[in-house]
């Protein structure tokens, strides 16, 4: 009977060689049952083998590079890099269900039995301030419920998801376009280390791959194949998030989107769903209504502790959105003075209500 370690050895050879994939991959463990049967397998049967050819067969036959795929495994040992099989008892349940599901993962972090129930939260990389607003806002609620956030540790809305995830003691799962190893963009590394705190960073790549544009697409499936429902916050018609939403509908997840300005293009993806038949959604309540029958009673209480606020600080949150607003506009629509404003507005940053940006812009959090 053949080890399970012997058996990851083999399928790690058979990822290394560039003209095998993990459709070819299948096709092969269909026809000889083990990965090791791969490679005993004579030419003449590998040929046999739909798809295969002679440029496949001769890079199964002719593989000498055991060395290599050896060192794989043990840069991973070193790097406290677990490599998932895909019969191993902790690959994630949901991956597992795709059709196409990468036959090895590597990871670092720990994925839990619970965060098979996830929510994928993707968007642009140019992520309005509105953008960041609601990702922030439906992170935080459905972390509270208990949700596990899946996104791909990208620029923009990705980061903020991830973000507000680990600010609210959620769980959180990136998957990369690169090697796990590999952090990109690399001015996240902060966030892959709490990532990997909280969570957990997985990828199909072998180690040391760059992150290529190619790799992207491909690792888009992964995000919805890790959720049972796909969130897409500010996407223009381009944006790789309209690609991992194509993928939740051929996976039979759930695609929700967040309604935006309709002047904006950042937004003409996201809308554009939503003609196709997207959930519209404006709360974390919605998807919850729409997922549960598959939650059957998962979801915790979302109660949000009411913070209390003066008369002063009511008159001036009035007047602030979760757009920018200048603090001159602030003053002037609120009639409040402009000293007393600046103090008011600092113990409204404190109690966590608004933040400050660009300078002297605030918007509610």
């Amino acid at each position: 009977m053949v080890k399970v370690q012997d058996e990851l050895r083999y399928l790690l050879a058979l990822s290394s060689i560039p003209v095998i994939g993990p459709g070819t991959t299948r096709k092969l463990l269909n026809a000889f049952g083990t990965p090791e049967n791969i490679f005993r397998a004579p030419m003449k049967e590998l040929l046999q083998v739909e798809g295969v050819g002679k440029g496949r067969a001769e890079g199964i036959a002719n593989f000498k590079a055991w060395g290599e795929t050896d060192k794989v495994i043990g840069k991973c040992e070193k790097a406290g890099i677990r490599i998932l099989y895909y019969k191993d008892a902790d690959y994630p349940v949901l991956l597992k269900e795709i059709p196409d599901h990468p036959l090895v993962l590597f990871m670092k972090g720990q994925i839990r039995e619970e965060d098979r129930y996830a929510i994928a939260i993707v968007g642009t990389r140019k992520a309005s301030h509105y953008g960041i607003s609601v990702t922030e806002r439906f992170t935080s609620e459905l972390s509270s419920m208990g949700f596990t956030i899946v996104s791909g540790m990208a620029r923009g809305i990705d980061t903020a998801a991830h973000r507000k995830a680990i600010q609210n003691n959620g769980s959180t799962i990136a998957v990369l376009g690169s090697g796990v190893d590999v952090i990109y963009p690399p001015e996240s590394a902060w966030l892959y280390r709490r990532i990997v705190e909280e969570g957990a960073v997985v990828s199909e790549f072998l180690p040391g791959t760059k992150p290529l544009r190619e790799n992207f697409p491909v690792r888009n499936r992964l995000i919805s194949g890790l959720s049972l429902g796909v969130l897409v916050v500010e996407a223009s018609q381009r944006s790789g998030a309209l690609i991992t939403a194509e993928f939740a509908l051929e996976q039979g997840r759930e695609v929700f989107a967040v309604p935006g300005n309709v002047m904006s293009s950042s937004f003409a993806g996201t809308h554009s769903l939503i003609q196709k038949g997207a959930k519209l959604v404006q709360s974390a309540d919605d998807i919850v209504e729409e997922l549960r029958h598959i939650l059957k009673g998962f979801v915790k209480s979302n109660k949000k502790v009411e913070i209390a606020l003066d008369a002063e600080e009511k008159r001036l949150c009035c007047q602030i959105s979760h757009e920018p607003v200048h603090i001159d506009e602030i003053i002037r629509n609120s009639g409040v003075a402009s000293s007393e404003a600046l103090t008011l507005l600092l113990g409204l940053e404190i109690k966590g209500v608004v933040r400050q940006i660009d300078g002297k812009k605030f918007q509610l959090v």
